[in-house]
């Protein structure tokens, strides 16, 4: 019973360890996405690291550009992980 436990053990701490080589694979990717002036940075977490905005535009057409660029930063980013996983040892 104790061997099977110890195995058990080992191959969570193995696919901890691969997990972790993972999310410090996927951490490292970043997107970023420019419309007329206005910029979007989105990193691998899926986090938005930066947004700048173009001045020069009225409120009405920032909104909307900000909300495209945020789009298709998520769209490359979600594409750009899948990209990475496929290209290396891990399977998803």
């Amino acid at each position: 019973m104790f061997l099977l436990g110890g195995v058990f053990m080992f191959n969570l701490f193995k696919n901890l360890k691969e997990l972790k080589e993972i999310q410090d694979l996927l951490a490292s990717e970043s997107v970023v996405v420019e419309k007329e002036g206005v910029k979007v940075r989105i990193n691998g977490k899926i986090e938005v690291e930066e947004v700048i905005l173009n001045p020069n535009l009225d409120i009405i057409k920032q909104q909307k550009i900000l909300k495209d660029c945020l789009n298709d930063g998520l769209k490359k980013i979600q594409m750009s992980l899948v990209t990475k996983l496929t290209q290396n040892k891990f399977k998803i």
